[in-house]
């Protein structure tokens, strides 16, 4: 009876993730099917600064997007479980998931133009600095963090919000009882009883950021001079820009090894916090 799911599986993941990894060793590119080079196409990448330099970007952007984003979404979540008339609170926060990716970093594009921007404007009249994120790689990266944070805000928030609503009101009654105030009460009850939905939350937030494109490519295009590329377009570009198939490859399988190896310590927390005694 899963024989139908295990070879839909099969035909999906399993088959061209085993095409791609006989590309990256090859020298494949258009018009040619390519012959095998063995790891040379790891080691072209290994030698290159600009993949370096595109890791490097990689995990400061997902750090800063994944940890700024599990506590936003906790905040609002502990929040929200004590509002009663919360309908219209969540349909805001959820709103970002009913707008197309591209749309929304357009629109975000347009937001924050030094020149017309309707976000960037007002700040830089309060005093502030302007955010030239076209061309300062600081700034470029903060504003990617700053979308994909509130791109993907609603999918940690749903995780933890059902978690926060989970938590018997027996042992919140039970912490009052005993003098507990709102912070020892979140200490003690709600953040050890919502902890593996947070760590599972992470663990996919991983997974996903390790992918991020959209944001930089329609932002910066990993520009200035490649200072804000990302594995992504770092991949993109050596497949599709530079027809060198095998480094696209090869640079798709680190991606893969580079997530699973960030994400393997958070599993291991999540498999002993949530499924060890069973």
């Amino acid at each position: 009876m899963l024989a139908p799911a295990h070879a839909l599986l099969l035909a999906a993941l399993a088959l061209p993730a085993l095409y791609v990894l006989w590309l990256s060793v090859t020298d494949s590119s258009y018009g040619s099917g390519g012959g095998f080079v063995g790891w040379a196409n790891y080691a072209a990448i290994w030698d290159d600064r600009y993949f370096w330099r595109a890791l490097r970007n990689t995990l400061i952007v997902i750090h800063i997007v994944i940890y700024a984003e599990l506590v936003l979404a906790t905040v609002m979540a502990v929040v929200f479980a004590g509002v009663r008339r919360r309908r219209l609170l969540i349909s805001v926060i959820l709103m970002p998931y009913a707008i197309s990716e591209v749309v929304a970093v357009v629109i975000w594009k347009f937001l924050m133009d030094p020149d017309i921007g309707a976000v960037a404007r007002p700040l830089a009249l309060l005093g502030l600095p302007e955010l030239h994120w076209a061309s300062d790689p600081a700034a470029g990266l903060a504003l990617v963090s700053v979308v994909s944070i509130w791109l993907h805000l609603p999918f940690s928030f749903l995780l933890i919000f059902a978690a926060v609503l989970g938590v018997p009101k027996e042992l919140h009654e039970a912490a009052s009882v005993d003098g507990a105030g709102a912070g020892a009460r979140f200490r003690h009850v709600v953040l050890p009883a919502i902890l593996p939905t947070v760590l599972v939350a992470l663990v996919f937030r991983y997974i996903v950021a390790f992918r991020l494109f959209s944001e930089v490519w329609l932002l910066t295009g990993g520009g200035p001079a490649r200072t804000t590329e990302v594995l992504a377009i770092y991949l993109y570009k050596q497949a599709f820009s530079y027809a060198n198939f095998g480094q696209g490859a090869a640079a798709g399988w680190a991606m893969v090894v580079a997530s699973l190896l960030f994400a393997a310590g958070y599993l291991k927390l999540l498999h002993r916090r949530s499924f060890a005694r069973g």
